[in-house]
Formats: structure tokens, C-alpha cells, sequence
């Protein structure tokens, strides 16, 4: 049987033959993310008899709407949809499996479940450990391919960890940069929407500004819902301490007050950030030491104790901190006895003193606001080291919780933001008017990959014998 699929636009096609174990696609709304996954399915059932796939979405009505429904009708005749099982089965014995995951409880249904494929469509909806328990499913003893296909758009809760293996290529010790992929995506490559709906363009063009930017643009520096959306990272400041909050290293005045900032964990990551204010009152963020084990907000198990001598090596060997009064602040719950020694206590024991920090959420956050604002030279109240990666990566990460639309997501890796919360809040400062510095939008964006094959690209379609 042969059925013919419409010619995928070039960067269409760039996904559909990506061979890495990790495919990122799109980076903004209306780059044809949806009919990638379902056509790349149907070409790898086709080619592949016996594969098993799965394709996952956050909400099952989604599921239906972009993929069941229309694959069910794309392949009449040679394939049969269980509504049960919620999957689909070609004659050549190939399967195509669907999911939701709204939840971490909704990961139980992939309890010993082996597949060769997995696509997760709207990545980004998932958090970074409900990713990777998915994709911890991608195995099997075959010759079929191992691969994980990611379709996503800037923002949510997965956000950070997309932007950091596909758009910044930060990889861990675990992970291989060969493995990975990214095919940038906007609405002017989807030749077939911008032939039939010309006018999806001005939708997007009339966003908001934070939507505009990331499903029109494809930015992933800003985002809707991202708290500090006026955090910047610009290698041009770096130097010059203009319109960047992060800048390079440089030697501190003895003179220079010094904080010492810290938030406990031990499931969850415990976070220390030392901080130097100068005379006129602006913190800059020198160093840090972050209790993360590298998996998504997973902390390292150390005691107060190793965590408070591994505080005082620090003190006594950087150069920045050594002899040097450090005023510590840290989250008031770690004097909290309840029966025996508190974490404070445990921690004087290494000499590491705090002071109770001031814990108001609402007023902390907006003293981190004010810091973060710009003057009209571009000059901040607050800078970090470019040598403090996590929070570079987390900060800018962070969303609005869905039950409190003015504070954080308390379930985001907010650690390292609670730490810096409580030294701004021993420092505070004026509201300060904010400028927003003017970027030229991009244009269009270069691809460097290869071109499509001359022979497809002279085709209005090309055919795919199935079976």
C-alpha cells in the first residue's frame, strides 16, 4: 500500500531525518511541530515492522486533538486503534502508544514498559524529571533506532532544562553534546500555514510582548510567566557592566562588605551564595556552592555537618573571602531545634554563624526586582559572576505559581532564589525606575544545516510505501 504525505518545509525535513538520540524541534508557535511528530511516526512504523513508540502529551484531550484523532484517520486501512490501550497497531505489527502526564503519579503507568521511540510533543509542559523518567523508557534488546523527539516552545516548567541541552549545549558529566540536536523552527518556515492561514502572522505579531517574543521570535531568554523576565545575560556587558546582570570576576575591595547567604537542603538542594556590597550599595554575587547532585532538583544528602565545613575550605582558601568578616543570613527555619540540635547549631560547630533572614516572600521578591532594574545607563543594583553558573541557570527559570499569581513556583528549584531573597532583604533598597534596554528583533535565522535532498525539494510530494 502506498500513501502519499504532503513535502515537508526544509526544517520539517532536518527532524524527520536527524539520526542523534535526542531531537529538539521549534522554538516557536506555528512551526509544524505537530505534523513532524506524526508523519516521522508513521515513516518509522513504516520502516521499522514490529517498532514501539510512544507519543506523550500533558493532558489526554490534547492527545486526541493533535495526534489520535488525526492519525487514526491518516492510516484507515493500515492500522487499528485501541481506545482501550490507547494504541495504535499497524498490519506490520508496529504500534504507536499514547500518554498523558499531568502529574508525577501519572509516571506509574510506565512501570516496566520498554520502548524504542518516544516523542514528547510540547515538551516543555513536562518538568525536567518527568522528562527524563519518560525517557528513562527509551531501551529494548533490537536493532530498532533509540531515539527521544522533543517538539517545544519557550516557557513552562520544563523550560530551563530544554534551553539548556539544546539552545545553551550545557551537557553534565552524563551527558554526551554528540547525542544532541536542535532545529530552530518559525512560523515563516511553515510554508503550508503561511499559504493557507497568511494571517497567523499578525496574530502573533499582536501578542504581548513576552508572547511575542517567544512564539512569534523564539526567544528563550523571556517568556510569559517567567518571573525575572528583566534578568539579562549579555557577553557584550560582561566587561562593562551595561544592560547584563552578568559580568566577569573581578578583584573585591577590602573594604567591601561581605554576605554569606544560604538556604538548607538535603533531598533537595542546599544553596550558598557569598555576596559582595560596595559603598554604594550594589551587591554583586561572587561565589557559590550548590548541593545538587546534576538531576533535577535533587540534593546531594549532605549533613549540616559536611555542609558547614565545606563552607568554612571556602572561607579559608578563596582569595576573595579569606580573612574576611563574612555576615551570614540564612532561612530562619534552620534554627528550628525541634527536639535536638538544630542545623544552626551544627553549623557553628564548623564556625559558619547566620542570622535569621527575613522571610517575607512578597517584599524579598520585590527588593529583587528593584536590584534587578536598569538605569538609563544601563547600570544595575545587583550583578553575579559569570564562575556562579546555577544561578544563571535557575534564576531566570522561575514561574509564577499557578495558586498565588504574585509569588514563585515553590516547586520549581527555587533554592538558590530564596538565599538571594534573604540577603536583599538585609540590604534593601528604594524602588528604582526601571529601563528596558530596546533589542532589535532578529530576522530571519540562518540554517546551518544541510539543505534538503535537490531531488525532494523539486517535488510538490514524494510517497512512502508503507507496506
Amino acid at each position: 500500500m502506498i500513501k502519499t504525505i504532503p513535502t515537508p518545509n526544509p526544517k520539517q525535513m532536518q527532524f524527520l531525518q536527524a539520526t542523534q538520540k535526542h531531537v529538539g524541534y521549534g522554538g516557536a508557535r506555528g512551526g509544524g511541530k505537530s505534523w513532524a511528530v506524526r508523519t516521522k511516526a508513521m515513516l518509522l512504523a513504516a520502516n521499522y515492522p514490529g517498532i514501539k513508540m510512544l507519543i506523550v502529551r500533558r493532558t489526554y484531550p490534547e492527545l486526541e486533538g493533535n495526534h489520535i484523532a488525526i492519525l487514526r484517520s491518516l492510516t484507515v486501512g493500515i492500522a487499528q486503534y485501541n481506545s482501550t490501550n490507547k494504541e495504535l497497531r499497524f498490519v506490520n505489527g508496529s504500534t504507536i502508544k499514547f500518554m498523558y502526564c499531568a502529574k508525577d503519579a501519572d509516571l506509574d503507568k510506565l512501570q516496566g514498559l520498554e520502548y524504542d521511540i518516544i516523542f514528547i510533543d510540547e515538551a516543555t509542559h513536562l518538568s525536567e524529571y518527568q522528562m527524563k523518567a519518560i525517557t528513562a523508557c527509551c531501551r529494548g534488546v533490537n536493532n530498532f533506532p533509540k531515539r527521544i523527539y522533543y517538539t517545544t516552545n519557550p516557557g513552562g516548567q520544563g523550560h530551563a532544562y530544554m534551553k539548556r541541552i539544546f539552545v545553551d549545549r550545557r551537557f553534565n558529566e552524563r551527558e554526551n553534546p554528540d547525542d544532541y540536536i536542535f532545529i530552530q523552527a518559525l512560523v515563516d518556515d511553515n510554508t503550508a500555514l503561511m499559504t493557507y492561514q497568511p494571517e497567523y502572522v499578525q496574530q502573533l505579531e499582536a501578542l504581548p510582548e513576552k508572547l511575542r517574543k517567544a512564539w512569534r521570535e523564539g526567544r528563550w531568554d523571556v517568556f510569559e510567566g517567567q518571573v525575572f523576565g528583566e534578568f539579562r545575560d549579555d557577553p557584550k556587558g560582561y566587561k562593562n557592566q551595561r544592560w547584563s546582570h552578568v559580568i566577569e570576576p573581578f578583584p573585591i575591595p577590602e573594604t567591601w562588605q561581605i554576605y554569606r547567604g544560604f538556604d538548607w537542603g538535603y533531598a533537595k538542594p542546599f544553596s550558598v551564595g557569598w555576596y559582595a556590597c560596595s559603598h554604594k550599595g550594589v551587591l554583586y554575587r561572587i561565589r557559590e556552592l550548590y548541593g545538587c547532585t546534576g538531576e533535577a532538583d535533587m540534593g546531594v544528602e549532605w549533613t549540616a555537618a559536611e555542609v558547614g565545613q565545606k563552607m568554612y575550605e571556602i572561607e579559608n582558601t578563596d582569595q576573595q573571602l579569606k580573612g574576611r568578616h563574612i555576615h551570614g543570613i540564612a532561612d530562619p527555619a534552620i534554627f528550628a531545634a525541634d527536639g535536638g540540635e538544630s542545623i544552626a547549631e551544627s553549623l557553628e560547630k564548623c564556625r559558619m554563624y547566620f542570622e535569621k533572614g527575613d522571610h517575607q516572600r512578597l517584599p524579598g521578591k520585590m527588593q529583587c526586582h528593584y536590584r534587578l532594574a536598569f538605569d538609563e545607563k544601563g547600570r544595575s543594583m545587583f550583578y553575579v559572576f559569570n564562575t556562579c553558573p546555577n544561578f544563571i541557570r535557575t534564576i531566570p527559570a522561575l514561574i509564577y505559581s499557578e495558586t498565588d499569581p504574585e509569588d514563585v513556583d515553590t516547586h520549581m528549584e527555587d533554592h538558590i532564589y530564596d538565599e538571594w531573597r534573604y540577603v536583599c532583604m538585609a540590604r534593601p533598597i528604594a524602588p528604582r525606575r526601571k529601563v528596558i534596554k530596546q533589542v532589535p528583533r532578529p530576522g530571519s535565522v540562518e540554517d546551518p544545516l544541510e539543505l534538503v535532498k535537490e531531488q525532494w525539494e523539486k517535488e510538490n510530494y514524494f510517497n512512502i510505501e508503507l507496506f
